[in-house]
């Protein structure tokens, strides 16, 4: 902020001048003698153009009487908070996608380039980044050793080569940063004895007798070897900028024409704060909220750098400038708050989540599938864990505190239960080793299928058995799978050379299927269930056929046979219902059909009654099915039985209505 009030006794300008005050009072008037030192000091015939006229009249102003200095001070600027970590990866989304190693490339390229401030903001974009994905897999790694029966306390991360190459191309940036803010600090150094050396060469001029095109060519000169300065030590910033302001009131009052001269100066400063204004106006429409901030904060620099305007047009710029500003951090400051509001949501789908893990590790669990079940379910929900954004930090260590505490609780839970499972593992051992026994002495076999059998049996039983020590898991697992291989291989190029009979065998099956399409019922039961029971013989005496037309060929044989079963179940029930039509007949002429009539009817009723009911469980079963291979199958055959029931139903409803009848 400007400050022209009068510089303190001890301030280093002060010293042997008169300690004056900038009041906007005016001052009385010179007398003869100071006017013509005025004339002499500005002579205006040595002035160029317009800046000569203005000078004398200005000199005439001064020969009544001074005009006051105009006092402009500046308001004090808007707080402009550093860029954080959302806003540095907001700033570099290209980087999304980029893997560990990649990131790593791009860095060790990065720091090769020794100017810091070229790439600092790249450097952060990719460490956080690298951070981020380097968290993920220590909490992989984490979740991997919890879940193998490790404490959390005794978890120890290794660092991996990527993460080595990280750090030693992160060291190198730190290196050069430090030795180029080393550089800066000597730099600042530099630039305040620079910046006092104008102060003594303002002096100089302030107390030079040389015309006013002379001292005012000079001022302007040492004001633009000021602006070219770079920044001195904050420490003396204040204290440097307010003696440079006090010496300029100084030259102002020296040559008496301060007021016109620094309205030229404020009417300069006015156009360069109107452009700072379109500038800022300019930010509220671009679409990233950091870059539009990072522009904010150097158009404020730019703007304390600028000198004071008109009095008049003082409040009215500034008014315009922060009104831009307002708007902007109004917009920041709303992208925050949906940040805060995302962050809350978070947390509190994060509760839950604990809530979720207190809950198992609050249960005891008798078996090995119950606890694998729940470990299952908990790294589900770490796996939904992961995907929850972060909540604010302080709350995100603390939640996330309770939740691994949850987790710790389960698998130090976990490791006791699997602790006392040791004898049970060691009686595991000596089954499986039996097993291997029996697998060994099965396969050099040659008596295929019942080998076979018993192998599988064996492979079976083997699925049955828990585990065994760790560290005998792999051992005996390989020695039976090798009993194992060795009896399938030698089998399956035993039968290799079976393909030409397999493909004799598709023929038959072919010819036999045309046969049932050929094959018409006859109205005599007995002989076309002996008919379908022979081709059913023939197709099962035939043998096997390729694999890859087994499924199909057996399908259309099933779907043939299921047609005529199909068809003579409804012959039958069309049969069954003539009968019964028939019998009803017979009895109109019995003088106790009515009764008769009843008692069927109401046991028509009862069987039908019986036979929804029965409807009603299947058709209701059949939705607990799961989706597998073994699933279809089961639900397949619960149609087939529903479709025969609602069959048999409408022959009893038919029987009913003509009972009815």
């Amino acid at each position: 902020m400007e400050n022209n009030e009068q510089l303190n006794q001890n301030s280093p300008v002060s010293e042997g001048m008169e300690n004056e005050t900038t009041s906007k009072a005016p001052k009385k008037a010179i007398d003869g003698n100071e006017k013509k030192k005025i004339v002499k000091l500005i002579q205006p015939s040595i002035l160029p153009g317009k800046v000569r006229i203005e000078a004398k009249t200005l000199m005439e102003e001064a020969m009544t009487e001074t005009a006051p200095v105009t006092d402009e001070v500046i308001p004090e600027m808007v707080d402009l908070p550093e860029q954080d970590d959302e806003e540095v990866l907001e700033d570099n989304t290209d980087l999304d996608g980029l893997n560990k190693l990649q990131l790593v490339e791009m860095l060790e390229e990065l720091v090769q380039d020794s100017d810091v401030q070229n790439i600092k903001d790249k450097v952060a974009a990719i460490r956080l980044h690298f951070n981020k994905l380097n968290k993920e897999d220590m909490d992989n790694e984490l979740e991997k050793f919890l879940q193998g029966g490790g404490e959390a306390d005794s978890f120890q991360h290794v660092e991996d080569p990527v993460e080595q190459r990280f750090n030693a191309a992160f060291g190198i940036f730190k290196n050069n940063r430090a030795k180029q803010n080393e550089d800066l600090e000597k730099q600042k150094q530099d630039n305040l004895a620079k910046k006092q050396g104008i102060l003594d060469e303002l002096k100089e001029i302030i107390a030079s007798e040389e015309s006013l095109k002379k001292t005012y060519d000079d001022f302007r000169a040492l004001q633009d070897r000021w602006k070219e300065i770079g920044p001195v030590p904050a420490a003396d910033n204040a204290n440097l900028w307010n003696n440079y302001h006090f010496l300029v009131e100084k030259f102002f009052d020296k040559v008496r024409i301060g007021r016109e001269l620094r309205d030229l100066d404020m009417k300069k400063n006015l156009d360069a704060k109107i452009e700072l204004c379109e500038k800022a106006e300019e930010l509220l429409d671009e679409k990233s909220i950091t870059k539009a901030f990072k522009a904010l904060q150097k158009l404020h620099e730019d703007w304390k750098e600028i000198g004071p305007v008109p009095q008049d047009k003082k409040d009215e710029i500034w008014e315009r400038f922060k009104a831009a500003t307002d708007k902007i951090n109004a917009i920041r400051r709303e992208h925050y708050a949906k940040i805060e509001e995302e962050q809350t949501a978070n947390l509190e789908a994060k509760k839950a989540l604990c809530e979720k893990a207190e809950e198992i590790v609050g249960e005891d669990y008798p078996s090995v599938n119950a606890w694998q079940k729940k470990s299952t379910e908990l790294s589900e929900i770490f796996g939904v864990w992961k995907t929850v954004g972060p909540a604010g930090k302080k709350e995100n260590e603390e939640i996330w505190q309770r939740f691994r505490g949850a987790m710790d609780s389960f698998f130090a839970k976990k490791k006791a239960f699997f602790a006392g499972l040791k004898d049970r593992q060691t009686e595991n051992l000596e089954r499986k080793t039996q097993l291997c026994l029996e697998a060994e002495a099965l396969m050099e076999s040659t008596e295929w299928k019942n080998a076979t059998e018993q192998m599988k049996k064996l492979q079976e039983e083997w699925k049955t058995i828990g585990p065994v020590p760790k560290r005998h898991t792999d051992k005996i697992w390989k020695r039976f799978r090798a009993a194992c291989d060795t009896f399938f291989t030698r089998k399956n190029e035993h039968f290799s050379g079976r393909r030409t009979e397999e493909d004799a065998n598709l023929a038959a099956k072919r010819a036999l299927l045309d046969e049932i399409k050929a094959f018409e019922l006859g109205t005599n039961r007995n002989e076309n269930m002996d008919a379908i029971k022979a081709f059913q013989k023939r197709w099962i005496e035939i043998g096997y056929v390729p694999m890859k037309h087994k499924d199909a060929i057996n399908k259309e044989y099933r779907e043939l046979i299921d047609g005529l079963f199909d068809t003579m179940r409804k012959n039958q029930n069309e049969a069954s219902t003539n009968e019964f039509r028939e019998m009803m007949e017979s009895w109109k002429d019995d003088p106790n059909a009515g009764d008769r009539v009843r008692r069927e009817g109401n046991k028509l009723q009862t069987r039908i009654q019986k036979l929804r009911d029965e409807i009603a469980v299947l058709e209701n079963n059949i939705g607990f099915f799961a989706k597998s291979k073994n699933a279809e199958l089961m639900r397949a055959e619960y149609e087939k039985k529903i479709n025969k029931a609602k069959e048999d139903l409408k022959v009893l409803e038919e029987k009913l209505k003509i009972a009815e009848e």
